[in-house]
């Protein structure tokens, strides 16, 4: 039985269908946030079981993996590149790379004036043959999740997905205006 919808439940756009809507169809239909949602749904799904397989079959965190990713894809980045690229702190990062080097998948062939987070670090040996060896199950992984779009379809998306990434540094360290002033709100 469902009654009158309040001004509350407009504005989450709540689909009224007489009975329990399926919570998928209702978050992708009737959120107020779709695309971060399908962003982070995909993400998950796409990111949990490889990252535990990478913790259990290599010993790695996450944090450490993507560090090996990204230098595999640019060799010679700094510690701040992979913290700008990633999302991660600065200081998960540095602890990842203390440990990456410890246990001899990167090195830093050079300092750079400034500090460590400026150093260039590169992949030994040893991570190359770590990223060749689990780099195959990220790309079959990343091809289950894509096989229901055609060619032109992926395009479009990594197109308009890169355009909004391009612009992420515009908005990413800021919560919006109105975050600031929810609480105020709240306690009138």
């Amino acid at each position: 039985m469902s009654g009158p919808q309040t001004a509350r439940d407009e504005d989450f756009g709540r689909l009224d269908q007489g009975e329990a809507p399926d919570m998928l169809e209702a978050k992708l239909w009737a959120n107020p946030c779709p695309f971060t949602f399908r962003i982070n749904y995909l993400a998950l799904l796409y990111n949990t079981p490889l990252y535990s397989w990478i913790s259990d079959q290599y010993g790695l965190k996450r944090p450490e993996y993507v560090v090996l990713y990204s230098l595999a894809l640019a060799d010679g980045g700094s510690a701040r590149d992979v913290s700008r690229t990633s999302g991660f702190p600065k200081n998960t990062l540095s602890r990842a790379i203390n440990r990456l080097e410890l246990m001899g998948l990167i090195e830093a062939r050079s300092k750079a004036p400034g500090g460590g987070r400026k150093q260039a670090l590169h992949l030994s040996d040893k991570g190359w043959a770590l990223i060749n060896e689990t780099r195959p199950a990220f790309e079959a992984q990343e091809e289950r999740m894509l096989k229901v779009l055609s060619q032109g379809e992926r395009q479009m998306l990594f197109e308009l997905m890169s355009k909004v990434v391009m612009d992420a540094q515009e908005w990413a360290d800021d919560l919006p205006p109105v975050a600031g002033t929810s609480r105020e709100r709240t306690e009138q």
